[in-house]
């Protein structure tokens, strides 16, 4: 059907002219009924200001509004009727483009509604009065174009065509749906009736016979079904019930008890019972169990019998018990989940020490020939990691002078030293991490993350020289979470010292907790080297150091001079040690003066150098004392072996190097009776003083005698061997590193999860939070620029600049 669209010709009578074009564009669908309010207010716009000069005509025709409304909707009719007519020249042949095409004609008859409620409003007197006495009169024929509304509709075309083949896909999938469940089947079934489609009939069919099987039955069926059959073999393929998890019984209430107050002892601690009290309520409840002993293998019962270490038994069995379950703890709230994991047949151990040498202090020299010594093990690799100077650091630490101009060469001296004194070639790594010292301090602090100098592949095991030292200031990686085990060496005794200095007491009081707070934080064991330093956390006591052996053939050959009878010892009595007041200047000085008259013509040589060397033999001067200073030498010098007393007033030490590199020359020392001289008791030639009168007498008493040789089991004891086997009892490494149970290390810190370690992280935590701040660290004493190193550091070490690190705390 095609029809030539017409346009009325305009009307006379108004003055208003009407125009259509023909649209040659096919119209899939109509414009809603919204889009035509919108098109038609644009229309009255268009009209309002083009119209301005003919409405003073139309207020004096205002009786004629009426038949001008009228025309108008005629106009509407007759617009879209062409429009529609021009849009669709030729029907559609195809039944499926008929039905959009009467789809499209439904849309217009529905149109038609609101064009004509549209016309009744607009065409009221009261409307057109108010219109006509707003707009103004106007002379100029009034004219409106509707072509421009029919351009906006043709345009909005494109969109509804989209939408509308939407809606056809829709209705089509609509149609096969009801034609699928539209199917029949018997005889007398209403037709229309939903409930006896197919499906529904299945399903009602199943329902039936569901409901005349018993409960019996059901449960049968189920658990004979393939798919209960597949369960539970991939349950067992997951879990395999091992010979061992069936041996070890479950924990019963005393074990239970004890584990709960070990884990509360923080808590116990803060309202006022004291640790040893809850280390004696759980040996009792241990003791109880011991009674009843559990029913293990016949080989873990002997050694629970033979083993007094109830803390350690506990635990182990806690471990046993979880593992036989399949249970795996990997970490806490502040811990990484991971640790790293090592080889089972090579462990590595980094040694960290706040010193080095050519600096003649016991941080730098215990610690290299600890190294040594753990490295002819071939169990474990050992890597020392020593602190590098800048060269100006360097001038002010280093004796005579002596620099460094590369780690290399700093490397090949420590080498040298130590192969001269040991007597073999130690197969131990030397690392560099940087350092600045402290000139207010005297001591040398790391700057930076130390921790990041220690590759990941080989943080396994970590001894920590020195560790509150370590990590007063330390602001980096939390040393418990990149090791499986950090063990902490106390040296040095920093209270004695600080409550030497001016406001003592209340430094000492801040640096106490201090001290406390980051040992239990960033260790898993605390080695005391004698009772004279900090009781710390997770610390114990016991002397782990030993002697230059050199020392020891020097008192072999001093024992065979006097075997022949020779004269082994032809001077009296000495000293030696740094001239700094604190390394027991001042009790010397003070009991030579007070005993000045009862020690007679007794003479005492004293060796040293240091920053107190002026007013110390000024002191000495003054009062008249028998002391003749000399320059400092090392221990082993040959003018030092003819003496036959060493005297050690000092009650500042730890414990003194010099003390047993004495005894280990076969001569007397005169000691204080002090904590630091524990370990010494036990030797013949060391005779203790408590009273200054006291010492007078040992003084005598050792002049007028000969010392004692010393036996085999003595010469041991003072050796490095000795004191490495010491270390490696007491700090758990002979746990760790011969620990084979079936081929898998059972980590008690992985297997027990712990309110301790959830306090322990949250001290690092905190502690790392606050060093972080440069103000902070400055008013608390740091070095300044410590927090990183610096560019010297970087040019040195071949680093990378500081400012390209990232964070390195995770937790």
């Amino acid at each position: 059907m095609a029809k030539e669209s017409q346009s009325p010709p305009p009307s006379t009578t108004t003055g208003i002219t009407f125009s259509s074009s023909s649209s040659s564009s096919s119209l899939s669908m109509m414009l809603s009924s919204t889009n035509a309010f919108t098109l038609l207010s644009k229309g009255w716009r268009e009209v309002r200001d083009s119209a301005d000069a003919d409405l003073q005509l139309m207020r004096k025709r205002a009786n004629s509004v009426k038949n001008l409304a009228s025309t108008f909707d005629r106009e509407i009719e007759n617009f879209l009727n062409n429009s529609a007519m021009s849009a669709f020249p030729v029907v559609p042949s195809s039944s499926s483009q008929s039905a959009s095409f009467g789809n499209e004609i439904g849309i217009m008859k529905k149109l038609e509604p609101k064009i004509t409620e549209f016309r009744r409003v607009y065409s009221a007197p009261e409307i057109s009065r108010k219109v006509m006495e707003r707009w103004g009169p106007a002379k100029v024929k009034l004219g409106m174009d509707l072509s421009t509304i029919k351009k906006a509709i043709v345009s909005e075309m494109d969109l509804e065509e989209r939408e509308g083949v939407l809606e056809m896909r829709r209705r089509r999938d609509r149609d096969r749906f009801r034609e699928f469940y539209a199917e029949r089947e018997g005889e007398g079934e209403g037709e229309g009736s939903f409930g006896d489609w197919k499906p529904i009939r299945s399903l009602k069919s199943r329902f039936k016979e569901f409901e005349k099987r018993s409960s019996l039955e059901i449960l049968s069926g189920f658990k004979n079904s393939e798919l209960v059959e597949k369960l539970k073999t991939s349950f067992q393929s997951l879990y395999k019930e091992t010979d061992e998890a069936k041996d070890v019984p479950p924990l019963d209430v005393a074990e239970l008890l004890a584990c709960l107050v070990r884990q509360s002892e923080p808590f116990l601690d803060q309202i006022g019972v004291r640790k040893d009290l809850c280390d004696r309520v759980v040996e009792n409840l241990y003791k109880c169990k011991s009674q009843h002993l559990w029913r293990l293998p016949s080989a873990q019962t002997s050694d629970l019998v033979e083993n007094d270490n109830h803390v350690d038994d506990l635990d182990m069995r806690i471990a046993s018990v979880l593992q036989s379950t399949g249970h795996h703890y990997e970490g806490g709230f502040w811990t990484d989940f991971l640790k790293p994991e090592t080889p089972e047949s090579k462990r590595h151990v980094a040694i960290v020490t706040t010193a080095s040498l050519p600096w003649m202090t016991g941080t730098a020299v215990n610690p290299l020939f600890r190294a040594a010594y753990l490295a002819k093990s071939a169990k474990q690799s050992v890597t020392l990691v020593v602190p590098w100077l800048c060269e100006s650091d360097q001038e002010l630490v280093y004796p005579n002078n002596l620099t460094f101009s590369s780690p290399e060469e700093q490397e090949s001296y420590i080498r040298k030293w130590l192969e001269e004194r040991i007597g073999f070639k130690a197969d131990f790594k030397i690392s560099f991490y940087p350092g600045k010292f402290s000139k207010e301090r005297r001591s040398i602090f790391p700057a930076g993350d130390t921790s990041q100098f220690i590759p990941s592949k080989d943080a396994d095991i970590a001894i920590l020289e020195e560790p509150e030292h370590l990590n007063w200031y330390y602001h980096g990686k939390r040393w418990t979470d990149k090791f499986n085990h950090v063990v902490g060496i106390v040296h040095t005794n920093y209270l004695e010292y600080i409550k030497r200095e001016k406001h003592g007491a209340l430094q000492a009081f801040f640096v106490n907790h201090v001290n406390n707070w980051v040992t239990r934080a960033y260790c898993d064991k605390v080695l005391r080297l004698s009772g004279a330093t900090q009781d710390l956390p997770k610390s114990v006591i016991c002397n782990v150091h030993g002697v230059n052996p050199k020392f020891l053939m020097i008192g072999e050959k001093i024992a065979e001079e006097r075997s022949r009878g020779e004269e082994a010892f032809s001077k009296g009595a000495y000293f030696l040690g740094k001239m700094v007041w604190a390394k027991g200047y001042k009790e010397l000085i003070d009991l030579m003066a007070k005993h000045k008259s009862d020690l007679g013509s007794f003479n005492l040589d004293v060796y040293g150098n240091g920053e107190d060397a002026v007013e110390v033999q000024r002191a000495a001067q003054k009062l008249d004392l028998n002391l003749n200073f000399l320059k400092g030498r090392d221990h082993a010098d040959d003018a030092l072996h003819k003496y036959k007393v060493f005297i050690n007033p000092s009650i500042s030490d730890v414990l003194c190097t010099a003390t047993a590199e004495a005894l280990a020359m076969g001569k007397f020392v005169v000691c204080a009776d002090h904590p630091s001289n524990e370990f010494f008791r036990s030797f013949p030639n060391c005779l203790t003083y408590k009273t200054s009168e006291d010492f007078v007498n040992k003084v005598k008493e050792a002049m007028s005698k000969e010392p004692l040789p010393l036996t085999p089991e003595q010469m041991y004891n003072l050796s490095w061997e000795a004191a490495t086997q010491r270390f490696m009892e007491y700090s758990d490494l002979d746990k760790i590193l011969n620990d084979e149970n079936g081929g898998k290390r059972m980590r008690k810190s992985r297997s027990v999860p712990s309110f301790n370690e959830v306090i322990d992280g949250g001290l690092a935590f905190t502690h790392y939070v606050l060093t972080g701040n440069d103000f902070l660290r400055l008013c608390s004493g740091a070095t300044p620029q410590t927090k990183d190193y610096d560019k010297q550091h970087c040019k040195d070490l071949k680093l990378v600049p500081p400012q390209v690190h990232k964070p390195v705390f995770g937790w």
